[in-house]
């Protein structure tokens, strides 16, 4: 939890002096209201006292009140001003800190749980922050300011307080035994709910064709009432304390005047009324010691879910990353556009079995580099360790002549154009998809409607109502498969960078608008660097050069017609779409 604090501002630390002084000045103002009050008692049991003496009393124990409230409001401002802007700075740092994961990062913790940290769990420690801090600072200093005011007074009277605190405490520390473990459960199955509303929301037409719904609703009823039971029993111990805390406050007061009673029937004549005022200043101030642990109480309910969240929190934070950013900025070799596999070799992290073995190839500017193999044999990694999404296990991949992982990560990716295999479209205009992030700087209307143009999505676009500026729903929904793709592929040409990637980027077009698209792009791109992930040999038969991969190896590297003499693989792929006599007219 302390970890967390160093997030705080300079100037937060300088208001947390402030609310501490303002927080002992509130508690000093409580404690000498009863000071007023015996003084009144005894004024109004004492003959001849004058009404001026009680009113002036009375005027300064209303003062006493009054500023004790400004106190605490001042105090309750500045402490919602430092626990938002603390909540601010963790949230950002967080957020920053998961862009910064590579996938497989991403993937140990579950994008689920990555949103309940950047939200709820950061929620729970602001609700610390404005609530249990404040309290941290009174409840001790009234506790045991108000002590010593009563220490001396009665040891009748000190001895029953002593016993009510220890019942208090063993009620606390009861409840807490129990409840403590389940707060981490309670996390984790809000992560559970996030992650089956997720899935349910991005799955929804599938689960609807599936006749789903009720299968659906099974799965988040049984985590839904896992959730329910877990903070209902949380709940339920936390409200016999509560009542217990009541109890034992009025039962406190009642024996202090039991034994008050005692006392005074016991005493001298002259004696009396000073021990009525002490039975009067006693109870105010056994009160407010009950209170005081009453609102340590409610901090022990607050710390420990505060608690389970920072860890959290910190778990994301305190992550190792991996994909560490190299120092080069600049192009130190001349090359420009090339890309080389040396011994490349990859695995998964804590996997046992290779993904890719010993991959040896090499791409020179303007060429146009085709990947193609079975489902699984490792096109899509292959291509991912280019922009180190991943790092490979083995070997190294060489751009420009350098290692990437040599490169600052942003001139890395700024000499990439990349088109993912799931088309990624943002809640954004059609012109904001396309000028996304760094892509909008000094990019022209022209160049944008070039991209449009080479892209084939010029002709849907012009039919839309705002054209370049209508509005695209998030993941695109408003929008079809082939479209979505055509507008990933826009986006990747307005780069205008040395190296195309296209992993499998042309899954959802027809085959007149594939060959349409792969024809203006070729005459686009004519000097970039082209690497293409497909499915169809009608996409890629006319490459530079075509490697086949099978189980993660490098089974086959040529052209079309040579790989359909030597590679008995990728003959078999080819005859599997075209018949023999396509393939030879190719």
């Amino acid at each position: 939890m302390f970890k967390l604090f160093k997030n705080l501002e300079k100037k937060d630390y300088f208001l947390a002096v402030i609310c501490f002084l303002l927080i002992a000045s509130q508690v000093w103002l409580e404690l000498k209201m009863p000071d007023y009050m015996s003084e009144i008692t005894q004024l109004v049991q004492t003959e001849g006292s004058k009404m001026s003496d009680i009113l002036y009393n009375g005027g300064f124990m209303l003062l006493c009140a009054l500023a004790s409230l400004i106190c605490a409001i001042v105090t309750g401002y500045i402490i919602a001003n430092v626990s938002a802007r603390f909540s601010r700075n963790v949230r950002k740092k967080l957020f920053n800190k998961v862009l910064n994961l590579s996938a497989g990062e991403v993937k140990d913790f579950q994008t689920s749980s990555l949103i309940t940290r950047t939200t709820n769990d950061i929620t729970q420690i602001q609700m610390f922050i404005a609530m249990g801090l404040q309290m941290m600072v009174k409840a001790p200093l009234t506790a045991i300011w108000a002590i010593t005011k009563i220490l001396n007074k009665s040891f009748e009277w000190s001895s029953l307080t002593a016993i009510a605190v220890v019942i208090l405490l063993s009620t606390v520390a009861i409840i807490l035994t129990i409840v403590l473990p389940r707060f981490k459960i309670v996390q984790k199955l809000i992560d559970k709910i996030n992650n089956v509303t997720r899935e349910n929301l991005t799955g929804i037409r599938v689960i609807r064709a599936f006749n789903a719904e009720d299968y659906q609703e099974e799965k988040f009823e049984e985590v839904n009432n896992s959730l329910t039971k877990t903070q209902l029993f949380n709940q339920k111990a936390f409200a016999i304390m509560q009542p217990i805390m009541f109890l034992v406050m009025y039962f406190l007061t009642l024996a202090i005047y039991i034994v008050g009673i005692s006392l005074i029937k016991n005493s001298l004549m002259a004696d009396k009324i000073a021990t009525f005022g002490d039975m009067v200043v006693f109870s105010s101030y056994s009160m407010q010691v009950i209170m005081s642990f009453l609102m340590l109480a409610m901090i022990f309910m607050i710390l420990p879910r505060a608690n389970v969240s920072a860890n959290r929190i910190n778990e994301v934070l305190d992550k190792d990353v991996s994909i560490k950013n190299g120092k080069i900025k600049e192009n130190t070799t001349g090359e420009i556009g090339t890309v080389e596999f040396k011994n490349v070799s990859f695995k998964y992290p804590d996997a046992l079995e290779y993904v890719l073995k010993d991959i040896s190839f090499k791409v020179k500017k303007g060429e146009t580099v085709a990947f193609i193999g079975s489902t699984g044999s490792g096109k899509s990694t292959l291509i991912n360790l280019i922009p180190r999404f991943y790092d490979a296990t083995e070997g190294e991949i060489l751009i420009d002549g350098i290692n990437v992982k040599d490169y600052d990560l942003n001139y890395l990716y700024n000499k990439l154009g990349y088109v993912s295999q799931k088309a990624v479209i943002f809640n954004d205009t059609v012109k904001g998809n396309i000028t996304y992030g760094d892509n909008g700087k000094n990019k022209g209307e022209a160049l944008i409607k070039k991209a449009l143009e080479v892209a084939q999505a010029e002709e849907f676009v012009l039919k839309m109502d705002n054209k370049e500026n209508s509005m695209i729903a998030q993941g695109g929904t408003n929008i079809s498969g082939g479209q979505k793709q055509r507008l990933s592929i826009a986006r990747a040409i307005a780069r205008e960078p040395e190296i195309y990637i296209f992993d499998d980027s042309f899954s959802a077009l027809d085959y007149k608008t594939d060959a349409t698209l792969r024809k203006e792009l070729k005459k686009y791109t004519k000097d970039a660097t082209c690497l293409i992930v497909a499915q169809r040999i009608g996409t890629i038969m006319n490459a530079d050069q075509i490697i086949v991969l099978d189980k993660g190896k490098c089974v086959g590297v040529g052209t079309h017609q040579e790989l359909l003499k030597n590679c008995e693989i990728y003959k078999q792929i080819a005859l599997s779409q075209l018949s023999e006599e396509e393939l030879n007219n190719a």
